[in-house]
C-alpha cells in the first residue's frame, strides 16, 4: 500500500526528576549534598531509510510517546537517559508541524535523522544548587517536560524524470517499456493512483531513476483531482518530461492540453516552471500525429522535443538516451525543499503573557509553565527559587504595571498564588 501522508502526534519523553540528598555516615550525619541529577527523557527522531518507499508503517502511530527519563538518586548518582525513539521513514520525507504550518525537517538522503520532538532535560539534584552562601541546599528540580508536537509527515518521491500529463496520455506505457516496473495500466483515466518508479538502464551504463506521476486535470494547482498529490512528487525531480498524446486519440488539442498542464505548474509556483522540460510526443502511430506535431512545433519552436510510440517502440532508445544526457548537464547538486519555511529560532520568545480574567490574573507562556512543573512545592527553598525566578523573569513588576494588588489571585497552570507586592 502507497501512503504518502500521514499526521502523528509526537509526546516526548520527560526529563527524570533531580533528588535532594544528603551524604552521611555513622556519627557524621551531615556531610553535605549528594543528590544526583535525574537522565534525560526520550527524543523522538526521524531517520531515512532507503529500504522504504512509503509512509505505511506510520499509518497506525496516532500517537508516539517518549519514555521518562531515571530519576537521580543520593549518592551524586545521576539517573540513566531514556532510550530514543526512531522513526524509519522513507527518503524524500518532510516533517511539517501543524501548529504552525512550518516545515520542521525535509530528510533527503539515506541515513539523514532529526530530532523533531526532545525530550525533558533531567532535572538537577541539589548538589548542583550548592554554593558557598548556601552550601546545604534543600532543593532539587523535577524533570523538565518533553516537547509534544501535531506534525504531519509527507512523502515527496525522489526520482531524476518525472512524466507529467493528462490522465491517459502513455505515461505509464512509457514508464513499463523503458524500465523493469510494471505499472498498472487501463483504458480509463486515473489509472495511476499512486507514483511509479523504474530504474531506466542505457547501453552504454548510464541510468536514471524515472516517476510516472499521478495524472494532472485542469484545476489540479487548486486540488482538483489528483493535482496536488501530482505536483508534490514532481517538486522533487530534476527533469520534467511532459507526455502529449499528439495523436488525439481522444479527440483532444495537444496544443491545448500542453497550455493547461503549463499553466498548473506555473501557478503551484513551487520551483516546477524552472525545471528543465522535455516534451515526449507521444502515439505517433496514430493517423492524426504527424500533422499536430508539426502544428505543435509551430506553435513551441523552442521546445525539445522527442517523438515517440510507446506502442510500436519507434524512438525509445531516443528518448532514453536524449533524457540521459539532459540529466549529464544538470550540476549533481543536493536535493532540498522546495518550500522555504523551514523553521529556525533565533528570536529569544517572550517568556510569559498576563492577561485579567474577571478578577483573577493569568500568566501563561512556555518558560513559565516549564519552570512551574520543574518545581518541587514541597520544599521550601524550591518555592523560594521559584519566585525569585518569576520576578527575574519580570513577571512582578508587569503584574504591577497591569494594576495588580495586594491580596490578587493569580494563576499559572491551573494553580493559584497571591500576590504580594
Amino acid at each position: 500500500m502507497f501512503v504518502d501522508e500521514i499526521n502523528v502526534k509526537l509526546i516526548a519523553g520527560n526529563g527524570g526528576d533531580g533528588c535532594t540528598s544528603f551524604h552521611h555516615e555513622k556519627c557524621m550525619p551531615n556531610l553535605g549534598p549528594d543528590g544526583g541529577n535525574g537522565g534525560r527523557g526520550s527524543n523522538i527522531i526521524f531517520e531515512v531509510d532507503k529500504g522504504l518507499k512509503t509512509l505505511v508503517d506510520l499509518r497506525y502511530m496516532k500517537i508516539v510517546k517518549g519514555e521518562k527519563g531515571t530519576n537521580g538518586k543520593g549518592s551524586d548518582r545521576t539517573g540513566a537517559n531514556a532510550e530514543d525513539i526512531i522513526i524509519k521513514v522513507p527518503q524524500g520525507t518532510v516533517i511539517t508541524d501543524l501548529d504552525n504550518n512550518k516545515i520542521l525537517c525535509d530528510l533527503i538522503n539515506d541515513k539523514d535523522s532529526f530530532v523533531v520532538a526532545k525530550g525533558g532535560r533531567g532535572g538537577k539534584g541539589n548538589k548542583f544548587f550548592a554554593t558557598h552562601d548556601n552550601p546545604a541546599p534543600k532543593t532539587s528540580e523535577k524533570g523538565e517536560p518533553g516537547e509534544i508536537k501535531n506534525v504531519k509527515c509527507e512523502l515527496k518521491v525522489l526520482a531524476d524524470i518525472g512524466l507529467i500529463g493528462f490522465p491517459s496520455v502513455g505515461k505509464s506505457t512509457i514508464l513499463s517499456v523503458i524500465s523493469a516496473s510494471k505499472p498498472k495500466i487501463a483504458a480509463y483515466h486515473f489509472t495511476t493512483l499512486n507514483p511509479n518508479l523504474g530504474v531506466v538502464k542505457l547501453r552504454d551504463g548510464r541510468s536514471f531513476v524515472m516517476a510516472d506521476l499521478p495524472g494532472l486535470i485542469e484545476g489540479a494547482s487548486e486540488g482538483l483531482g489528483l493535482g496536488l498529490k501530482f505536483l508534490r512528487h514532481a517538486s522533487r525531480t530534476k527533469i520534467l518530461a511532459h507526455v502529449i498524446d499528439m495523436g488525439s486519440e481522444e479527440g483532444r488539442d495537444p496544443i491545448n492540453d500542453f497550455k493547461i498542464i503549463q499553466n498548473e505548474i506555473d501557478k503551484y509556483n513551487q520551483g516546477l516552471e524552472k525545471k528543465k522540460l522535455v516534451v515526449i510526443a507521444n502515439k505517433m502511430d496514430l493517423p492524426n500525429a504527424n500533422d499536430n506535431l508539426k502544428k505543435f512545433k509551430k506553435q513551441y519552436p523552442n521546445l525539445d522535443i522527442v517523438a515517440i510510440s510507446a506502442f510500436s517502440l519507434e524512438g525509445i532508445e531516443d528518448l532514453v538516451i536524449k533524457l540521459a544526457d539532459e540529466l549529464d548537464n544538470i550540476p549533481e547538486e543536493e536535493i532540498v525543499s522546495n518550500n522555504n519555511e523551514v523553521l529556525y529560532k533565533f528570536e529569544e520568545e517572550k517568556p510569559f503573557t498576563i492577561k485579567k480574567d474577571n478578577d483573577v490574573w493569568v500568566v501563561s507562556g512556555e518558560k513559565v509553565e516549564r519552570l512551574f512543573k520543574m518545581t518541587r512545592f514541597d520544599e521550601d527553598e524550591s518555592v523560594m527559587r521559584f519566585a525569585k525566578k518569576l520576578k527575574n523573569m519580570g513577571v512582578e513588576d508587569e503584574l504591577e504595571l497591569m494594576g495588580a494588588k495586594k491580596g490578587d489571585d493569580v494563576i499559572i497552570c491551573d494553580y493559584v498564588f497571591q500576590f504580594k507586592d
